[in-house]
């Protein structure tokens, strides 16, 4: 069954948390910190298979986990990493968080990261210092990424065959390639996407049959909207049309607007035209039916008269095809090569670095909330129950310089601090 879309539940695993320990050794009392750091999350992992062309596992398998980190131990024994939920996906799989793709897999072998395991907390050993010779702290590892993606599965071929249903391109696409496409004389033949390969020369093509498109089609009728992704990633459409259409100026300008309508980058894709069953027809009927294409279409387009079925046409046209997905290509390198091109912009760490304070009423009491990429990630790890923890915690936020601006916008020492979902006072608390 040929599935294009699912949606899974993603969650990497959490970090394990950090230990707090001391040695325990005959003749000395008390010995030094040696409590280990917690193990990280494992990832999910997806990578590219080829041989894969659906995504109906997806369907069956809606959560997708990685495992948790283990927690560090005495003698300074860090926790075992978790390990990754590694899957097989087709090539040519598009994973989207909240509408932003997050992955495009688009060779055989590619790894993406789809969701990162949370660090593993530190144990007490890593806070030992010159000041500090017994800390009793240690840090609570991380959740890991959790969230919904979206999976879409795009074909990824060199041409992507276009036209009204019954145009003759499951007929053509079995002739030229290996494909073995369902057959018939009516509309809607084919329901789900083919992939073919056609040896030309030197060379081969590997060619996608989508389902016949209507007018309407990018609205969705004929199921035209679910199929027209799968030749956004083809190089070159072949566009074949019935040489026995009474208007075929109007029936490849159907498409071409439908093209338009679903996405404006289609239209602006190499294309060629194939005019197809012409075994029947005069020479000086399909040259009419050339010509009135010609008069629509943009200028250089190459468009051929074939027959399928008596293997008319066929070599001049997958040759024209050959030379232009080689030509495509060239610029899609191109372009790829631009957009390599140095930006200057901040750093990643002056990104982490950076923060936000907002004050707002909650319950008649300021509340101040810290926002950040570092400050929040420390406060994840921060093991809030301990005082230790949290007397860390203000350290930090005073050599970031956050508790001073805290100060300038009017927090106190009993004011209090948010960041994520974590509450406190600027500064200790002592009962009277």
């Amino acid at each position: 069954m040929f599935v294009d879309t699912a949606k899974v539940f993603v969650q990497a695993g959490r970090g394990g948390n950090g230990a707090v320990s001391f040695r325990r050794e005959i003749y000395i009392d008390k010995g030094g910190p040696d409590g280990g750091d917690g193990g990280k999350g494992g990832d999910v992992i997806f990578v590219g298979t080829e041989g894969l062309n659906t995504l109906i596992d997806f369907r069956y398998k809606p959560e997708l986990k990685g495992a948790p980190g283990q927690a560090g131990s005495k003698r300074d024994r860090h926790g075992r990493s978790g390990e990754h939920n590694v899957i097989k996906v087709p090539v040519g799989t598009v994973v989207k968080r909240d509408g932003r793709i997050i992955a495009d897999i688009t060779e055989d072998g590619q790894e993406a990261i789809i969701a990162k395991g949370g660090d593993g907390g530190f144990g007490n050993a890593h806070f030992k210092s010159s000041v500090r010779q017994t800390p009793r702290i240690a840090e609570n590892g991380e959740d890991g990424e959790i969230f919904e993606a979206e999976l879409e599965l795009k074909l990824l071929a060199d041409v992507g065959l276009l036209g009204f249903p019954n145009a003759g391109k499951s007929t053509f696409l079995s002739v030229v390639t290996n494909a073995r496409p369902e057959i018939a004389d009516y509309e809607f033949t084919t329901l789900t996407p083919n992939l073919g390969v056609a040896d030309i020369d030197d060379g081969s093509l590997l060619i996608a049959d989508i389902p016949g498109l209507i007018e309407g089609a990018s609205e969705g009728k004929g199921l035209g909207d679910a199929f027209l992704r799968h030749v956004e990633r083809t190089a070159v459409l072949l566009h074949l049309i019935d040489a026995y259409t009474s208007d075929i100026a109007k029936a490849y300008k159907t498409i071409r607007n439908e093209l338009a309508s679903y996405n404006e980058v289609l239209i602006s894709r190499p294309e060629v035209v194939a005019l197809t069953k012409v075994e029947g027809l005069d020479d000086d009927i399909i040259q009419m039916q050339i010509d009135a294409v010609k008069a629509v279409a943009p200028e250089g387009t190459q468009v051929f008269a074939i027959s399928s079925p008596a293997h008319t046409g066929l070599k001049e046209v997958l040759r024209a095809l050959r030379a232009t997905v080689v030509a495509a290509r060239a610029e899609e390198k191109e372009e790829e090569e631009a957009e390599g091109l140095p930006v200057i912009s901040l750093s990643t760490d002056q990104a982490a670095l950076s923060w936000h304070i907002k004050k707002i009423k909650e319950d008649e009491l300021d509340v101040y909330f810290v926002t950040g990429t570092k400050i929040e990630k420390f406060a994840r790890r921060t093991q809030f129950e301990t005082r230790e923890g949290v007397a860390r915690l203000r350290d930090i936020m005073k050599k970031m310089g956050i508790s001073h601006a805290l100060t300038r916008a009017g927090a106190e020492g009993n004011s209090i601090i948010r960041i994520g979902n974590d509450t406190f006072t600027l500064l200790e608390q002592h009962d009277d």
